[in-house]
């Protein structure tokens, strides 16, 4: 498997795959700052270079940049999922996504392409996970959720059940959400409130 990023979240995702067995051949960055990462040699992307046979995975933690790679590597996406995660076998996990340690995905769920699930993330029965969202450490989405595309649901946070948060939402820290919350909405604090907007 290749991966594109050499950034603090990639070092994170090689633990996934080392989990699994997976064997990381190369890092790709388009601006690379670093020569290795936990001893994998970094390269710098040029198109004419890499393996259109290899599956990749996008080692990015920002979304917005992680569905810009996407538009722009013409290759096949695979997924990574730690050894120690749950997921549901009525569920669906989309390619590109990478599942960390001890993160759960309960039944009938789906969770969309090039996602986070990050560790310890529990995401209840019944969601609706979409594309390039990073549920981060120790949240907890309540059975009937909706993410929308984009959305970061921040470390610690609570979902109640059957919340529909828009799309390139950010939900702050430990926020706890008790009401739907619309497209681009930034809200923190407990209950949830919405403190500014971000543009697009």
């Amino acid at each position: 498997m290749m991966l594109f990023g050499a950034s603090g979240h990639c070092k994170s995702v090689i633990d996934v795959a080392k989990s699994i067995e997976v064997n990381i051949i190369s890092i790709y960055d388009d601006n690379p700052k670093v020569k290795e990462v936990c001893h994998i040699p970094v390269v710098e992307f040029k198109s004419a270079e890499h393996s259109k046979d290899e599956v990749w995975v996008i080692s990015i933690g920002d979304n917005v940049t992680r569905k810009y790679i996407q538009t722009k590597l013409k290759v096949d996406f695979g997924r990574l999922i730690h050894n120690t995660a749950t997921i549901s076998p009525c569920s669906e996990v989309g390619k590109g996504t990478v599942m960390m340690a001890k993160a759960v995905v309960n039944a009938c769920t789906t969770v969309g392409s090039h996602c986070i699930i990050n560790t310890g993330a529990i995401i209840e029965h019944d969601c609706k996970i979409a594309d390039f969202v990073h549920i981060s450490p120790n949240s907890s989405i309540a059975g009937g959720v909706t993410v929308g595309e984009g959305t970061h649901v921040g470390i610690g946070a609570c979902v109640l059940p059957g919340i529909k948060i828009g799309k390139w939402a950010t939900i702050g820290a430990g926020a706890v959400i008790i009401k739907d919350v619309p497209d681009g909405a930034v809200v923190v604090g407990n209950p949830g409130k919405i403190i500014k907007y971000k543009t697009f």
